[in-house]
């Protein structure tokens, strides 16, 4: 981007909830002008809190589907758009799990799955999100119902993330277990041999295709209420949404493109998806965020951990 336009990037990086307390405590006097977080419940909480501004991009808007991106504010200005996307599987220990009885989320809550399951926290935000998701596609009641089945079909506590959960059910220590994209893709193109031993014996399901199909979160950008750089953190933002830095995203993390109609070359995509597009579900991403209170309040209400 520097050499592209002479712009210089400072960057500062911290975990998104240090971001977000930062920008609070700063307030006028912060210093940033791009935000960069990697979840859906987190822009929507930034967003509401006030620490974005709207802007106005044709280039932005054309690239990025209306769903992955925030409300319109009342001048049609958008204060963030998705840069990338992952997905939220189910992978599966294929000596003991048949893969049609784990092919969509309603399942991991069945009876017939009972002691087979393992997942990070319920408060993490990446499983805040496909709860999020679940609760818009299936309403409340049912939502809650369903947690609470997954409750009852615990392996173990929660603990560990998302490669631990993969990691668990290769051991044995599960049958069945939740992850985003990236963290099985890192370990199909690794080379280390517990790594290739782990994705041998493991299977994965993008799940609900033959309904709302797979929840899909995001990495995304906005401008920061207070920048001081406006018109260039948009060009960035601008930017990020080039063919070039989504290869970037997709090569670098292993994620899909957020931009409409862009392929990659990332071989453990490729193969995670089997060279088959996969549908992925359509709701608006603002909406999963807007029902993570409602999601934390059940979550308590069903004793998930």
């Amino acid at each position: 981007f520097t050499k592209a336009t002479g712009i210089k990037i400072n960057r500062v990086d911290a975990d998104d909830a240090g971001i977000l307390a930062r920008l609070k405590a700063e307030g006028t006097a912060s210093p940033a002008d791009v935000i960069l977080l990697v979840d859906a419940a987190r822009l929507y909480r930034g967003e509401t809190d006030g620490l974005f501004q709207p802007i106005r991009s044709k280039v932005l808007e054309d690239a990025i589907p209306a769903n992955l991106r925030g409300q319109p504010a009342a001048d049609g200005g958008i204060s963030w758009f998705g840069l990338s996307t992952r997905a939220r599987l189910i992978v599966f220990n294929k000596a003991k799990v048949q893969k049609s009885d784990v092919d969509t989320y309603e399942e991991l809550a069945d009876p017939k799955n009972k002691g087979k399951l393992c997942i990070r926290s319920g408060s993490h935000p990446y499983n805040l999100s496909l709860f999020g998701s679940v609760t818009e596609h299936m309403g409340e009641q049912k939502a809650e119902a369903w947690l609470k089945g997954m409750v009852a079909n615990l392996a173990r506590a929660p603990k560990g993330g998302d490669t631990d959960q993969i990691k668990a059910v290769a051991a044995g220590e599960c049958d069945i277990a939740v992850t985003n994209s990236y963290y099985l893709a890192r370990m199909m193109r690794s080379s280390k041999p517990e790594d290739v031993a782990v994705v041998n014996k493991v299977g994965v399901v993008f799940p609900n295709q033959q309904s709302w199909g797979t929840h899909m979160n995001i990495a995304g950008g906005a401008v920061a209420r207070h920048a001081k750089n406006q018109a260039n953190a948009v060009k960035f933002l601008e930017y990020l949404a080039s063919p070039e830095a989504q290869n970037y995203f997709a090569n670098g993390n292993n994620e899909w493109p957020a931009v409409k109609g862009l392929n990659v070359d990332n071989p453990a995509l490729k193969a995670m998806a089997q060279d088959q597009p996969f549908k992925s579900e359509t709701i608006p991403i603002s909406a999963v965020g807007a029902n993570v209170t409602k999601v934390q309040q059940m979550l308590d209400r069903v004793g998930f951990p």
